[in-house]
């Protein structure tokens, strides 16, 4: 699987290729902030799994990138969880300010489906890409996720099923995302299906994990504020509690492994990456 310093010199060429302006350096900024590029890994590991060069999914996985780093932007804003830290370093509002880090949010968010239709593939599956990324991260998608956890912060009796639903949404469906445009690329749209339901579960578990991390890790290592007690936000561990929220991990994995067995491309490079996220410890 292809995950090296050639994509993240793409995505710098990429950020950086515009008119010169502060927007543009404060998206540069947050996009080549680190980050684990999770996404871009499942995209190539399915095109691998498909016989396809990796290379074949650097505009969507780029596009990807920048979508997610967007909603990265503006979540931390102080309208939302108010975090003045992300990939260990100072949030974008901090090291630029509010207006400029929401500039540079839309200027991501809007770049993004620029960069994907340079895809290397038929006018139909752009049009499918160009859908993709409008549904998945969109008003029934992310964003939806992103309401139902606003509106949670105020729930005097938050449930599983709620902090499921948030999740659904707001985690599950950007972690999809990659699945879903590695069966447009390789134009295998019967496996759509598949990996949606793989990419559920998916990001029940990742962001399972990411409340795990947030009592038991640190900032340092984690790379952002740990703020969900303090934004009395609603996570697997306040309702699970800690070994219930591991259990749960566990059984969402098996889940997952066991649908890997539907989809018709060589699943090896998928595995490894699901391998690195189920140990992953930031």
């Amino acid at each position: 699987m292809l995950m090296n310093k050639e994509f993240e010199d793409y995505l710098l060429v990429r950020v950086q290729e515009n008119d010169d302006s502060r927007t543009k350096d404060a998206m540069a900024y947050s996009l080549m902030n680190g980050g684990k590029r999770i996404r871009p890994m499942l995209l190539f590991s399915v095109l691998e799994g498909y016989g396809m060069d990796a290379h074949v999914g650097y505009p969507c996985a780029c596009a990807i990138e920048m979508i997610h780093t967007y909603s990265l932007v503006h979540d931390d804003l102080p309208a939302m969880d108010n975090d003045d830290l992300r990939r260990g370093k100072p949030s974008c509002h901090k090291a630029y300010d509010e207006a400029t880090a929401i500039l540079a949010g839309d200027g991501l968010l809007t770049k993004a489906f620029e960069v994907v239709l340079d895809s290397e593939c038929s006018a139909k599956q752009k049009v499918a890409l160009v859908k993709a990324l409008s549904w998945y991260a969109g008003i029934d998608g992310m964003i939806y996720g992103q309401t139902l956890d606003l509106q949670a912060e105020n729930d005097t009796n938050p449930t599983f099923a709620l902090l499921q639903e948030i999740d659904h949404y707001k985690t599950s469906k950007l972690l999809t995302l990659p699945l879903v445009c590695g069966c447009i690329l390789a134009n295998k749209f019967d496996d759509i299906d598949h990996f949606r339901k793989i990419g559920l579960v998916l990001g029940l578990e990742f962001q399972m994990q990411d409340d795990i991390l947030d009592v038991v890790g640190s900032e340092e290592v984690v790379g952002k504020s740990l703020s969900d007690e303090d934004n009395h936000k609603v996570t697997a561990v306040s309702l699970l509690g800690l070994e219930g929220a591991k259990d749960m991990v566990k059984s969402y994995d098996e889940t997952i492994r066991k649908s890997l067995d539907k989809v018709s491309c060589d699943v090896t490079s998928l595995t490894k990456v699901l391998d690195t996220l189920l140990k992953r410890t930031y």
